[in-house]
């Protein structure tokens, strides 16, 4: 199963787990919001994935910080009969998260490699964030309420 939620995603995503030959990947946001995803059959299966990847991300972030001075981006972990990688992806909307989990028909170097090609194409295809517009009548708050309240009480 392959799913993504925004279209710009999946083309990047469907490439790596292609050429890397993950078995189960999910992207996701640093809050945990859930991108896309591949091989979950179940969706409480991605919403416990994608909370533990944003709480271990945020985890290795800050010991990075703490011992280095500089957040580690990558992880690894080797299991009996399977490997999970998590990696951040900078884009221009921020950091995403990667999760994945392979077995013995893929290998950590080629995991690592095909996931350097997906940081560059998931920059490249990462349309700009939208730019935030103030909403009506809140431009000059301040301004606006200093006015009324001269208003109201007849100051004006």
């Amino acid at each position: 199963m392959r799913t993504a939620v925004e279209p710009w995603i999946e083309e990047p995503l469907l490439r790596f787990i292609d050429d890397a030959r993950v078995r189960l990947a999910v992207l996701l946001e640093s809050s945990g919001r859930v991108l896309a995803q591949h091989g979950f059959t179940r969706a409480i299966d991605v919403m416990s994935a994608c909370a533990l990847a944003a709480a271990i991300n945020a985890s290795a972030a800050e010991i990075g910080r703490q011992l280095d001075g500089t957040p580690f981006t990558t992880l690894h972990h080797p299991g009996q009969e399977r490997q999970i990688f998590l990696g951040v992806l900078p884009t221009p909307r921020g950091a995403h998260v990667l999760l994945t989990v392979f077995d013995e028909a893929t290998s950590i170097g080629l995991v690592r490699l095909y996931f350097a090609e997906l940081t560059a194409r998931v920059a490249a295809a990462t349309p700009p964030a939208p730019v935030p517009t103030p909403a009506p009548g809140l431009v000059d708050f301040e301004t606006d309420l200093n006015r009324n309240l001269a208003k109201l009480f007849g100051r004006i």
